[in-house]
């Protein structure tokens, strides 16, 4: 069986290694356009950022390595140009002597990946303007930094990799402007995560221009600014990240079947419309594991997920992909920030009857060394009590809390059969009720009506108007509000009305809800806890305090 496969990165030599461990009788050959294969693009910015110090720390293999360990053949500098689906040929064209020439097969793989969008837009030319897709983007943009070339930075694009060039610049001392177009950084993430996020970051030294219109760079001869919809910005680099779009040209009347974004179309076992060719990774169109719908995943761990399954499907296997959650988790300054799942909007225009709630937790137990908080939301189905989706904030390690609800979401768990899970404990590593636990205790008593309460969110929709703003902290903490002890309530509190509507405001919510509970107890018909408290909120609380 003769098996080509189009590009050689991460999901091409999935498919490949994996092949031949399935079939060593396979004639594997790997035509890639590029010098390198099997490099990590998702640790282009940390080599940026000197975290890895050696370029060839971003390449797992090298052709001839690759090849010794497979037994694939990999062809590097050999572009794809054109597909014959009757006589099972792809036709491709050496980059460096123009020299066409036609590869038969039995079964084709398209893993031809994705490239950085690149708008028609003046000044793109200067050399001080970098795309982060390959190795030698981020070996010459490191250059320059270290010569001392770059002292402010412009970065288009809020997304995973914009952000982590932003901060791996702003770790070498540059200062960074990231300019988006959409209304807020990290896309799939809900607003008020976004807007905390985005405040955060100004705090290290990292700006975001949010909805801002990038026009182009100006510059004589270098880059001087960056011209946006509101004003020139000054820089001395620019890096675009601002999207990337699949390297799908190629199929162009092929008859093989793209989405409207160009990636390839596959049903559950990477198939394209032509069972005889598979389509993996950043060039291909998958499933939402929850909803069902398209979804496109262009990440390092779809890529390789898809890659080893299109193999064993090739090699005679019936392996079912059951659908991408957009998983995903980023590394910023002082901040782990990750997600799985629905956010709660994307929850809500899939027609779930949406509840959520928002905790700040200790990330371990508070005596340890570098003990901190969580920020965890959690979306679910009220009906049902599905658990659909979470988004978590903090500096320890975020993505434990990530995995979790990943294996959750994927049995179609509830809320409730994460309660009592025995989830590992050590001071060291977590608390004796695990933070994931925790919020899932919280979610629900919200759920069944014993904690009454205002999401960040809703607070910041004004949807708390006309509450009074109670301090339910361990000693008072917000200016002009009315502080209340809750180890002195025995009963009616002197200037609470029993029916007025009162919003309980504390740290991080947990004292706001004890609170309630004993407000209730004495009688109190209209109380609602902030959820997340003065961590996650304090900016709007003092705002509202304010106009009161």
């Amino acid at each position: 069986m003769k098996v080509i496969i189009v590009g050689g990165v991460a999901a091409g030599t999935k498919v490949a290694a994996k092949l031949k461990r399935e079939d060593q009788n396979a004639e594997v050959t790997i035509l890639t356009k590029g010098k390198d294969i099997s490099y990590a693009g998702c640790g282009l910015p940390y080599y940026v950022g000197n975290v890895i110090p050696d370029r060839a720390g971003l390449v797992v293999n090298t052709p001839e390595k690759f090849q010794a360990l497979t037994g694939a053949k990999v062809l590097t500098g050999m572009e794809v140009t054109g597909i014959n689906r009757g006589d099972k040929t792809v036709e491709a064209v050496s980059v460096d002597t123009g020299e066409t020439s036609t590869w038969p097969y039995d079964k084709l793989v398209i893993a031809s990946g994705a490239s950085p969008i690149r708008p028609d837009l003046p000044g793109l030319d200067l050399p001080q303007v970098f795309f982060m897709r390959t190795p030698d983007d981020a070996v010459n943009l490191r250059a320059l930094v270290e010569a001392g070339g770059i002292k402010r930075a412009v970065v288009v694009g809020g997304g995973f990799i914009g952000l982590e060039i932003a901060e791996n610049l702003n770790s070498m001392g540059v200062r960074c402007n990231v300019i988006d177009m959409a209304p807020h950084v990290l896309p799939g993430f809900d607003s008020e995560i976004q807007e905390y996020v985005e405040n955060h970051l100004a705090d290290m030294g990292i700006n975001t221009m949010t909805g801002t219109r990038f026009e182009g760079v100006l510059g004589d001869g270098k880059v001087e600014k960056v011209q946006t919809g509101k004003r020139a910005v000054k820089a001395d680099a620019v890096v675009l990240s601002i999207g990337i779009r699949a390297n799908t040209a190629f199929l162009a009347d092929t008859g093989i079947e793209l989405a409207p974004n160009r990636t390839v179309l596959v049903n559950d076992h990477m198939q394209t419309n032509d069972p005889d060719i598979y389509a993996v990774g950043d060039c291909a169109m998958v499933k939402n594991r929850i909803t069902g719908k398209d979804a496109w995943s262009p990440m390092g761990s779809t890529a390789n997920i898809t890659g080893r399954l299109a193999a064993k499907n090739i090699a005679g296997g019936d392996v079912s992909y059951r659908g991408a959650m957009g998983t995903a988790v980023c590394h910023l300054p002082e901040l782990n920030v990750g997600k799985t799942g629905l956010s709660e909007a994307q929850a809500k225009e899939a027609g779930y009857d949406v509840v959520t709630v928002l905790t700040v937790v200790d990330d371990k137990a508070h005596y340890m060394p570098g003990a901190g908080n969580f920020i965890i939301k959690l979306v679910a189905d009220r009906e049902s009590r599905r658990l659909l989706g979470v988004q978590v904030l903090g500096k320890g390690e975020v993505d434990k809390v990530v995995d979790i609800c990943v294996a959750a979401i994927s049995l179609k768990a509830k809320v409730d059969d994460l309660a009592d899970m025995d989830f590992a404990y050590a001071p060291p590593f977590s608390t004796a009720i695990h933070p994931l636990a925790h919020t899932v205790n919280v979610l629900m008593n919200k759920m069944d009506g014993e904690l009454e309460s205002f999401t960040p969110a809703e607070f910041a929709e004004g949807k708390a108007e006309g509450y009074r703003i109670i301090d339910a902290s361990p000693v008072p903490s917000i200016d002009g509000a009315p502080y209340v002890d809750l180890t002195k309530i025995h009963g009616e509190v002197d200037g609470l009305g029993k029916d007025e509507p009162l919003l309980l405001v504390c740290a991080k919510g947990k004292r706001a809800y004890l609170t309630q509970n004993l407000l209730k107890h004495y009688g109190y018909t209209n109380t609602r806890v902030l959820e997340g408290g003065l961590t996650f909120n304090r900016a709007a609380v003092e705002e509202a305090m304010e106009e009161a």
